[in-house]
């Protein structure tokens, strides 16, 4: 970690943006990260493969956009720290002048925004500090990156089950979806406890015990509500490791305890 970290980061409880990049096999974490982490696993074995596959399945997510359907702006919220295949390494990879911008509510990702989501120079990389529940303001601040009368493909990747009113999650989406103009999409992922409901509640409860926000999770049909309104891609609303995921000499993969979907807005 930098010597110029901010002195609001409090490295004496977990956050789950850092739990989540130890997951997946990043270096930007505290002991506490690690530690928690560690607990969370061993309670809820899955965690590891849900962070992986939901990387990958928000790489194939990016790449449709981008390749299949010519959208050139992302907001990108609960972005968490920056790794391997950030959106905007995705996105400008196929057409470096994408716009991106990145809105996640841990000061540590900040730092990190700062330094290490830079931009070809045919696009543009934007960064807001910003909670979810402040739909209003993620959108007045993204608009100085991206361009509203254009279609926009908001992501939406781990972040609703830390809205745990189910009213209040619907109606942040809903909001945000409503600024959007037609031709725009939404790509949405977010936790189930189908597989292992009884591990999951464990992992979430010791997190929240040694200091984490907590985590919701919602069945499919409750995550596949969120695109209501929406026209669903093929697969439709599916486990996160299954959607579109590329053939492998092993077979399909397996599930995992995530749920997403991609929704176009009329």
């Amino acid at each position: 970690m930098s010597p110029d970290e901010p002195a609001d980061i409090d490295i004496t409880r977990p956050h789950p943006a850092r739990m989540w990049n130890y997951w997946i096999g990043g270096k930007d974490h505290y002991p506490i990260d690690r530690e928690v982490g560690e607990q969370v696993a061993e309670a809820f074995p899955g965690v590891g493969d849900v962070a992986r596959h939901s990387r990958a399945c928000l790489s194939r997510m990016v790449r449709h956009l981008v390749a299949e359907e010519g959208i050139r702006q992302f907001v990108d919220i609960g972005t968490g720290l920056p790794t391997h295949e950030n959106t905007h390494d995705v996105a400008q990879r196929i057409a470096p002048e994408c716009r991106v911008v990145y809105v996640d509510n841990d000061p540590l990702v900040l730092v990190h925004a700062r330094a290490l989501l830079t931009s070809r120079p045919e696009g543009a990389t934007d960064y807001v500090e910003c909670d979810v529940r402040d739909p209003d303001r993620i959108l007045a601040e993204a608009a100085r990156t991206v361009d509203f009368d254009r279609p926009i493909g908001l992501i939406m990747f781990g972040i609703m089950g830390n809205v745990v009113d189910d009213d209040e999650a619907y109606k942040i989406v809903r909001r945000l979806v409503g600024a959007l103009p037609s031709g725009s999409f939404m790509a949405l992922n977010d936790g189930t406890g189908v597989i292992d409901g009884a591990g999951r509640d464990e992992g979430n409860r010791i997190a929240v015990e040694r200091g984490s926000t907590p985590y919701i999770t919602r069945t499919p049909e409750q995550i596949a509500a969120f695109l209501t309104g929406l026209d669903v891609l093929e697969p439709g609303v599916v486990t996160t490791s299954r959607w579109r995921a590329e053939p492998t000499p092993f077979g399909e993969a397996p599930e995992v305890d995530a749920t997403c979907g991609l929704g176009r807005k009329p």
